[in-house]
């Protein structure tokens, strides 16, 4: 694999949400990683070491802010770029999120071109 293509680990726990959103950030040319609960995320983090993740915050086993946290404690993880994707309002979640090492947050319904804008922020070169 290129070396240059950047790794988005995409966690989310409804499969039609993550694959269609994965189609999307693959056609945009990124190699995407799926992860479906907060463990699993942990796991494929941990072991990959992806360049950005997309973090659902209301996952089973373990949420998302909990699995931020854990991820942020791994090495080389601590400044991996964690974009929250949430139903809920930013301002209800803010310091929660900021405390959990969440980098930027997304409000769902996602705004494609908005997240693929703030990916290519946080992913430059």
């Amino acid at each position: 694999m290129n070396s240059r293509v950047k790794r988005i680990l995409l966690v989310e726990d409804f499969e039609d949400s993550r694959s269609s959103l994965a189609r999307l950030l693959q056609l945009e040319g990124y190699c995407v990683i799926e992860a479906a609960d907060g463990a699993e995320a942990i796991e494929i983090a941990t072991r990959e070491k992806p360049n950005l993740i997309l973090m659902d915050l209301s996952l089973p086993v373990i949420d998302g802010l909990n699995a931020t946290s854990t991820i942020r404690r791994s090495p080389g993880l601590e400044s991996t770029p964690i974009i929250a994707l949430s139903g809920h309002d930013e301002n209800e979640l803010g310091v929660e999120a900021r405390m959990a090492g969440i980098t930027d947050y997304a409000t769902k319904p996602v705004d494609l071109d908005m997240l693929i804008r703030m990916i290519a922020k946080y992913l430059h070169d």
